[in-house]
């Protein structure tokens, strides 16, 4: 294992719906996976559609416009050998700690606010919470 890879584990709390979970517990089952194994392989598999700037075509990616988690995991192979889950948090990376910076920024420019009544964050005009 790399020494810059932090693999500590730590507790990651959300909610959602019960019908969902429940959706989430039978779907994990149906791959024989844990609930946590499976919220963390599906977190990352959907953010794969967000990956940085540096997969836009006119920077130095060396797989411009690719797959950005290619990459990172054959860098990470290239340093030391991994485990399954400690590949899994290798490249999780930063993402709660993007997401929390961008809603603190969304929120200062006035652009979303977090409605306790509706259970989240909905945008500042009301799009999409039923106001």
């Amino acid at each position: 294992m790399s020494d810059s890879a932090d693999t500590s584990r730590t507790a990651v709390k959300t909610y959602v719906p019960a019908y969902q979970k429940a959706e989430w517990e039978s779907h994990a089952e149906e791959l024989d996976m844990s609930q946590s194994e499976f919220v963390r392989t599906m977190v990352q598999a959907g953010r794969q559609g967000f990956e940085s700037d540096s997969a836009k075509p006119d920077s130095h990616d060396p797989d411009p416009g690719g797959n950005g988690l290619e990459t990172q995991v054959l860098e990470l192979l290239a340093a030391d050998t991994y485990s399954w889950e400690e590949l899994l948090e290798a490249v999780a990376d930063d993402i709660e700690s993007r997401l929390d910076e961008t809603l603190e920024e969304l929120q200062s420019n006035n652009r979303i606010r977090y409605s306790g009544r509706h259970g989240g964050y909905t945008t500042v005009d009301g799009g999409g919470d039923g106001d």
